[in-house]
């Protein structure tokens, strides 16, 4: 009688298995032919299909592609565990754009909701796409997910959908700037529920990333030498040893330790955050490891991008996110660069090997 009752117990857990699996598993295939795993998705691949023609020129991994990347950062982070603060990931950002643009921490911001806006309207008032009333939040996040994918070696971001609209701006002074320090920096991290890892890894993005309005005399100057692909390149450069930047009268602060990349920019809280005890070793270890740093940025931008939501009313569309073309090649150090050039603040991991590209120091060109 027990055997009988263990043989019953034993055949209900694999049958729930077996239901389990088939439920994982389910795939729709929709009208237009591609497939997901949940059939409310269908709809937005044409939307994905608008969003590339209409803001990405086809599928470019340009200045459009890291503006909507650095969009979903500024409209999320505003967002306290504690409360008190916006509404996270809710595209406040793009449609309170008159008050949000003019917080200085978001300085160039207004020329990406300038662009993004009149697409978003587009996408609204298309007959096809009105009735998925897809909201502010939904479309800054899915055009960030999108742009990503664009460029090769990028993970393919997670997207959820069903984001209700934003209901106000959110405040000023939730977004951390490259002059805060890093404890500052760490601080506001930790306040809207990231770690020091997490907040390294978000970082990743600056390896696609350009700065307009730090130094308005070089707009368009990348953060890397490979600013068209998502690789590990800008946690090594980042730590070559640079130019101290003595004078005050000059955009860039004094005692910043400036880029000796000829055209590169280097922003004072990447130096300091790969120097401090704290993130240092994080930050080296991501040196030449493409599937660490393409993991802990999916993961972190996972987080990220449904700040503030409540994901149990959201729908995971992540499959309709084009695939990101891989990038398995070792990064090298620019021109004229070696070992020797590197400021190492983790002396507990071993440094990487790395080969060095051929002929003169390089001038890396604007975005």
């Amino acid at each position: 009688m027990a055997f009988a009752r263990l043989s019953a117990i034993v055949a209900i857990a694999l049958a729930s298995q077996s239901v389990l699996a088939a439920n994982i598993n389910r795939r729709t295939t929709c009208a237009t032919g591609q497939v997901t795993s949940n059939a409310a998705c269908c709809a937005l691949f044409p939307v994905v299909d608008f969003i590339q023609e209409n803001l990405f020129d086809g599928g470019e991994c340009g200045e459009e592609a890291h503006s909507a990347l650095r969009l979903s950062f500024h409209d999320a982070i505003g967002f306290s565990i504690h409360g008190g603060k916006g509404g996270g990931a809710d595209g406040s950002i793009l449609q309170f754009a008159d008050v949000e643009t003019a917080f200085h921490a978001n300085g160039g911001i207004d020329d990406i909701t300038d662009r993004q806006t009149p697409v978003f309207q587009a996408l609204s008032q298309t007959p096809a796409f009105k009735p998925l009333n897809i909201s502010a939040g939904d479309f800054v996040h899915l055009a960030a997910a999108i742009g990503t994918a664009n460029c090769p070696g990028a993970p393919r971001l997670k997207f959820m959908f069903g984001r209700p609209p934003p209901v106000a701006p959110a405040p000023d002074l939730t977004i951390p700037e490259p002059t805060d320090s890093v404890t500052s920096i760490l601080a506001r991290f930790a306040d809207a529920g990231f770690s020091p890892s997490e907040a390294v890894a978000l970082l990743a993005s600056h390896t696609i990333a350009a700065a307009d309005v730090v130094d308005t005399n070089i707009p368009g100057t990348p953060f890397d030498s490979t600013a068209g692909t998502f690789d590990s390149q800008v946690f090594l450069e980042v730590l070559l040893k640079g130019r101290l930047f003595p004078g005050p009268n000059n955009s860039s602060q004094p005692g910043e330790v400036l880029s000796p990349l000829a055209g590169e920019m280097r922003l004072q809280s990447d130096f300091l955050i790969s120097q401090d005890p704290r993130t240092a070793c994080f930050w080296q270890a991501m040196i030449n490891n493409q599937q660490l740093m393409m993991a802990e940025f999916k993961a972190a931008m996972a987080k990220l991008q449904v700040l503030g939501q409540n994901t149990a009313k959201l729908i995971d569309c992540s499959d309709i996110v084009p695939v990101p073309q891989p990038f398995t090649q070792a990064i090298k150090y620019p021109a004229s660069f070696s070992r020797q050039d590197v400021q190492v603040a983790c002396p507990i991991l071993p440094f990487p090997n790395l080969a060095t590209v051929a002929g003169p120091a390089p001038t890396i060109p604007p975005v």
